[in-house]
């Protein structure tokens, strides 16, 4: 099977969505522990790239991925612009010239995408970030595709690979960003860039070819 164009618009747009229907949460979950502005600054990135789809709908993946990059660098603020632009900046890298992805390509796309946040965040797991959300989730992701799952099976162990590091970052100790100020206060709080990278996941695992329950 192969993931094509039109599945890659339609998870963003579930992102967006997602994003709209959890921004309140998500900004609760930073005004715990951050600036208190994660869920409205990623509701205003995802629905200016909304605006930019249609503009777009024609090109590659690897340009769709780039625009959305230069969207989110360009209106969220705080950490999150710069690292959900890394992101996807570097799935654009390796998917440039592509209209439809394998299975494979998917994989390598988002881990070229995690490592681009790793290295931009100078982020390690345990550290309370999206980073402990990602990187479980592509290693499952892996491991799927490694031991002969459908691609449909594969992404729905990701994003609950994902929602499984979303819940341990409760029982961290920040050590990034703003919420690393308040050090051991930081424990019992979910972080909320992990969250929004599993309602990433989540959509699309909910949207990618062949991925219904």
């Amino acid at each position: 099977m192969t993931i094509s164009r039109e599945a890659i618009l339609e998870w963003l747009r579930a992102f967006a969505e997602v994003v709209d229907q959890n921004k309140d949460a998500l900004t609760r979950l930073d005004m715990a522990i951050g600036d208190g502005d994660h869920g409205a600054n990623m509701h205003r990135g995802m629905q200016a790239v909304m605006a930019k789809l249609p503009s777009i709908a024609d090109k590659d993946i690897g340009t769709i991925f780039k625009t959305v990059s230069m969207t989110l660098i360009s209106t969220v603020g705080g950490a999150s612009g710069p690292l959900y632009g890394t992101l996807f900046l570097q799935m654009a890298s390796v998917t440039s010239g592509k209209t439809a992805l394998t299975p494979q390509e998917f994989s390598q796309a988002l881990k070229s995408g995690i490592d681009g946040v790793v290295a931009r965040g100078k982020a390690a797991p345990g550290e309370k970030t999206m980073v402990d959300a990602l990187l479980p989730a592509f290693e499952a992701l892996k491991a799927s595709l490694d031991a002969g799952l459908s691609f449909a099976e594969a992404v729905r162990a990701c994003a609950a690979a994902a929602a499984a590091g979303r819940d341990a970052t409760v029982g961290m100790v920040a050590k990034k960003g703003r919420a690393s100020y308040l050090g051991e206060r930081s424990v019992g709080h979910q972080d909320p860039g992990a969250t929004s990278s599993h309602l990433l996941l989540e959509a699309a695992a909910r949207t990618l070819p062949g991925t219904e329950a």
